[in-house]
C-alpha cells in the first residue's frame, strides 16, 4: 500500500488523505528529517489491532442491570460516599467526594437507585474486595441539571483545575492519576510544553486510535483548554506512524482550531513508545532525570482520552462517567471499541462482544504487556481501564522457564537501561536489597525483557514480587518503629507519672511534718 493510500473520517464522511492534505506532506518527527533521536531499548510485539482498528466506536451498549462503582479507582485516597442506600440519583450526580489532595470524586453514570455500599471484587490481579457503591439503573438515563455552557477561556487557570477536579477526571491512559493535580503541578512549575500521548503502543488496544479518528476536534479543543489551564503556549501530540488516519484527522483539527499552538507529530511504532520519558526524549530532545519528573524539564504529559474528558467537563459540565474501552482477544467473537459506563461488569462487556468463556485462558485488563491479569471477569470497569482482553491459550505464552544463558537480550531491550538478569539473580538468591543497586525501583514493568527472553524467564514477575516484598518489609519496619516509639512514649509517660506521684507524696509528707501554730502558742 502506498503511503497516502489511506482514508480518514471527517464530519462523518470518508475522504482520501491525499485530497485532504495535498500541499501538506506527512512529517515524521525525526524520521524523514534525518535527525531521528536515539531510542533506547524496546521491542516490536505483534500489533494484533486489526480486529478493532477499522470498526467505529460502539455507542449503543445497553445499560447493565447493576453498576459497580469502586470508590478507589484512581491514584491516591479512595472517594468518600455522600449518598446512602436507597437514595435515588440522577446521571452525573456526585456520589462520593475526593479525600485529600490526591484523590478523585465518583459520579453516577446513569440515573437509578443506590442499591448498596459494600465490599466487591476489585479490578486487581487478586480481585480482593474493595469498598464499592452499587447503583441499580432505572432505565431512564436522566441527567441532572447541567451548568450553563461557558467560554473556557474566560475562566482563570485555577478555575479550570478546580472544575477538572470536581468532574473526577483522571489519566485515561492507564495511570489514573487525578488530572487536576497534574495541572496544578504544571502551572506551579511553569512548564513550556504540554505533551499528549496518542501512541497507544500496546498490542490489541485501539480505543485512542478510534477516538482520534472520530472526535479529533473535541480532543484538540480539550488540549487548548489544558494549555490555558497550564499557562503554556505549545502542545505536541505524538501519534505512532501506523496510525496515519488518526494523524490526518488530528492534524486537520489542529490546523483548523489551534492557530499553530498544537503540533501533530508522528513517532515510530515501537514499544514502549508511550512511556513518558521515552516520548518526551523523542519529541523534545530532553531527558527526564532518573529520580525526577517530566516537569523538571518543563514538560507535562497527558493522554488523548484525558484531553477529551477535560473538554467534556469544562465545555459541557459533564463529569467522567464513561470511557471508551477496547474489548478484544482470540476468545472474543466480535471485537470492538465500546463507549461504556464506568462500573459496568467486564463480564457484561465481554458478553456483548460474543466472547467464548470456554476458550479463554486469561483475562487481562489493559494491554497484554503492562495490563493486569484477572482471575475472572466479574469485576467492574474502572476509569483507567483502556482494554479488556479474553486471550486464548495460543495467545498466552507458556511458562516453561529455563536457565539464563547470559545472552543479554533483556539488557538490550530495557528502555530504562537496566540489567534485568543481574536483578533477577539477586532476587532469586533472596538478596532483595542488592537488587535495588541495579535499579529495581527504576523498572517500569513494561515487560520488554520478558518478551525477548529466549529462556522464557518471567522477569517482570520477579520484579513485581521483589517490589511488593520490599514494600511489605518497609511497612512492617515502619509499623515496628511506630510500635517501638509508642512503647517508649508509654514508658516515658509512666515514668513521668511515677515521678510526679512521688513528688506529690513527698510534698504531702513534708506538709504533714510541718508544726502547726496553735492559738496557745500564738
Amino acid at each position: 500500500m502506498a503511503l497516502f493510500d489511506i482514508h480518514a473520517l471527517w464530519d462523518g464522511k470518508l475522504f482520501d488523505v491525499q485530497s485532504l492534505l495535498p500541499d501538506k506532506p506527512f512529517e515524521f518527527k525525526g524520521l524523514l528529517k534525518g535527525n531521528q533521536p536515539k531510542i533506547r531499548g524496546g521491542v516490536h510485539p505483534e500489533p494484533r489491532k486489526e480486529a478493532t482498528a477499522d470498526r467505529p466506536i460502539d455507542t449503543g451498549f445497553p445499560l447493565p442491570p447493576m453498576l459497580y462503582l469502586a470508590l478507589w479507582q484512581h491514584v491516591g485516597k479512595p472517594a468518600d460516599p455522600v449518598v446512602k442506600v436507597g437514595d435515588r440519583v440522577l446521571k452525573g450526580q456526585l456520589l462520593a467526594v475526593s479525600q485529600g489532595l490526591v484523590s478523585a470524586p465518583i459520579h453516577a453514570p446513569t440515573s437509578g437507585i443506590v442499591a448498596d455500599i459494600m465490599d466487591y471484587p476489585s479490578a486487581h490481579p487478586s480481585a480482593l474486595p474493595t469498598p464499592t457503591l452499587l447503583l441499580e439503573p432505572d432505565g431512564e438515563d436522566r441527567w441532572m441539571e447541567l451548568p450553563e455552557k461557558i467560554d473556557p477561556f474566560s475562566l482563570s487557570p485555577e478555575e479550570i483545575s478546580l472544575r477538572v477536579g470536581a468532574a473526577g477526571v483522571v489519566g485515561l491512559g492507564g495511570a489514573a492519576f487525578p488530572s487536576a493535580v497534574k495541572l496544578n503541578l504544571g502551572r506551579r512549575t511553569k512548564i513550556q510544553t504540554l505533551l499528549i500521548n496518542g501512541g497507544e503502543c500496546e498490542p490489541y488496544l485501539t480505543c485512542d486510535d478510534r477516538l482520534m479518528r472520530e472526535r479529533a476536534r473535541v480532543i484538540v479543543d480539550g488540549i487548548l483548554i489544558m494549555l490555558h489551564g497550564l499557562g503554556a503556549q505549545k502542545a505536541i501530540v505524538g501519534i505512532e506512524d501506523n496510525k496515519l488516519e488518526a494523524y490526518t484527522t488530528m492534524r486537520m483539527a489542529a490546523d483548523e482550531l489551534s492557530e499553530g499552538k498544537v503540533e501533530i507529530a508522528l513517532v515510530p511504532s515501537f514499544y514502549p513508545m508511550g512511556w513518558d520519558k521515552q516520548l518526551i526524549g523523542y519529541l523534545t530532545g530532553k531527558e527526564v532525570p532518573a529520580d525526577g519528573r517530566a516537569t523538571d524539564v518543563g514538560v507535562l504529559m497527558h493522554n488523548v482520552g484525558t484531553a477529551y474528558a477535560v473538554q467534556q467537563a469544562i465545555r459541557h459540565g459533564k463529569p467522567l462517567i464513561s470511557r471508551i474501552v477496547t474489548v478484544s482477544g482470540g476468545a472474543v467473537g466480535s471485537a470492538r471499541n465500546i463507549e461504556a459506563p464506568i462500573g459496568t461488569s467486564l463480564a457484561s462487556l465481554l458478553a456483548h462482544c460474543d466472547y467464548r468463556p470456554e476458550d479463554t485462558a486469561r483475562y487481562v485488563m489493559g494491554g497484554p504487556m503492562m495490563g493486569e491479569s484477572l482471575p475472572h471477569p466479574n469485576v467492574p470497569l474502572v476509569k483507567g481501564a483502556c482494554g479488556i482482553l479474553a486471550l486464548t491459550q495460543e495467545e498466552v505464552s507458556a511458562t516453561n522457564a529455563k536457565s539464563c544463558i547470559r545472552c543479554s537480550r533483556c539488557v538490550t531491550a530495557c528502555p530504562v537501561g537496566l540489567q534485568p538478569l543481574e536483578m533477577v539473580a539477586r532476587i532469586r538468591a533472596g538478596q532483595l536489597e542488592q537488587s535495588l543497586k541495579f535499579g529495581l525501583k527504576d523498572c517500569i514493568s513494561c515487560g520488554s525483557c520478558s518478551y525477548v527472553c529466549p529462556s522464557e524467564i518471567p522477569l517482570v514477575h520477579y520484579f513485581k514480587y521483589a517490589n511488593g516484598e520490599l514494600l511489605t518489609r518497609d511497612q512492617a519496619n515502619h509499623k515496628a518503629e511506630q510500635t517501638k516509639k509508642l512503647a517508649e512514649e508509654k514508658l516515658a509517660r509512666l515514668e513521668r507519672q511515677k515521678q510526679e506521684a512521688a513528688a506529690a507524696a513527698a510534698a504531702r509528707k513534708a506538709a504533714a511534718k510541718k508544726p502547726k501554730i496553735t492559738e496557745q502558742a500564738a
